[in-house]
């Protein structure tokens, strides 16, 4: 499957920013759809990722309750709304996706690492300013 994140952008601190997934090729199926981001200088880091079989979610504790992972099946989207953005959530935001049955909780919390997931898209800049 292929990827595209968009939304990315300038944003102040305090504020929020909706990022967007899209997805092409082959539909979402049962496929696991995660947000990872990368900071200058730091490891690539998972954020949040979805079930698209049975919404099961699972968060990073560094966002948990800030952002929110959702889909769209209209627009075979899956989203994340990003709020109370700090200048630590200056990255580059990706989307990443595997195709994955099993969505028990450590399943997930493994599936929301970079070795996790299969298909990613072109990362979309995210700059938080005070």
């Amino acid at each position: 499957v292929q990827l595209q994140a968009s939304g990315g952008g300038l944003a102040q601190a305090g504020g929020s920013l909706r990022l967007s997934c899209a997805a092409s090729g082959r539909t979402f199926g049962a496929y696991v759809v995660g947000w990872f981001r990368q900071a200058p200088g730091k490891e690539r880091e998972g954020l949040a990722c979805l079930s698209l079989s049975n919404g099961n979610t699972h968060y990073a504790d560094s966002v948990k309750g800030r952002f929110t992972i959702s889909s769209d099946s209209a627009k075979n989207t899956v989203d994340l709304q990003m709020k109370n953005l700090t200048l630590e959530d200056t990255a580059v935001y990706y989307c990443a996706a595997v195709e994955a049955r099993l969505t028990t909780p450590q399943a997930m919390a493994v599936m929301l690492t970079p070795h996790g997931m299969d298909d990613w898209g072109k990362g979309t800049l995210v700059t938080v300013s005070s």
